[in-house]
């Protein structure tokens, strides 16, 4: 009697090769910078202002608050900066120096800036399921054998994913130069609260290097 193929689901082999890129790929630093006279521990116990700049308010606002909660994290007290109008051409953010004003009526040591962009899009189509129904047949001898119907169809509806990138600044606010550059990105993933909180501590790790808390 000749085997009888049972129905069955296979992932198709182009959205198992996605899934392993996806769980390999993950956020990283790309850059860091630190000024080499900067004197460790000059942020410690430190009022920082923090600014966010993105196209979108609420990437805006997350990123804002993430960036809080580091500078609290490592001792700072954290103060907004202002919302300043975004005029420049190209949708370019105004720059970390247009918060030094505020910055030193706010009594703030430094000022901290992470502009927000998209690194990364994906789209992923619908996965196909395929599944075959097996059934049976007769040779000459009398023998049983296998036959199956292969069925391939789409589940789901496509979905794009973002991958973002902050681009950090950190100046210091008596002098005007920047203390620490930075820049890390994201994989496309559909949870951003997860990847700016991932970026937000990635991008501090540069921070962290150079000691200034």
């Amino acid at each position: 009697m000749g085997a009888f193929h049972p129905t069955r689901f296979l992932m198709p082999a182009a959205a198992l090769a996605a899934a392993l890129a996806a769980g390999c790929a993950s956020t990283r630093l790309d850059a860091q910078w630190a000024d080499p006279q900067a004197a460790p521990g000059s942020l410690h116990g430190a009022t920082v202002m923090v600014a966010c700049e993105a196209a979108d308010m609420v990437i805006r606002r997350i990123c804002q608050d993430r960036m809080a909660s580091e500078i609290v994290a490592r001792g700072g007290t954290p103060v907004p900066a202002p919302d300043i109008p975004n005029e420049a051409p190209g949708g370019q953010p105004p720059g970390a120096e247009q918060f030094l004003s505020a910055a030193r009526s706010a009594n703030a040591k430094a000022v901290l800036t992470h502009y927000v962009t998209e690194a990364d899009v994906s789209v992923n189509p619908p996965p196909a399921v395929s599944f075959g129904i097996g059934g049976f047949g007769f040779g000459g001898g009398g023998g049983a054998v296998g036959t199956g119907v292969g069925v391939t169809a789409p589940v789901g509806g496509a979905r794009t994913n973002v991958g973002y990138a902050i681009n950090s600044n950190l100046l210091d606010t008596t002098t005007g130069k920047t203390l620490v550059m930075a820049k890390a990105s994201a994989p496309p993933s559909g949870d951003l609260n997860a990847q700016l909180n991932e970026l937000t501590k990635v991008v501090f790790s540069a921070v962290d290097n150079a000691k200034l808390f």
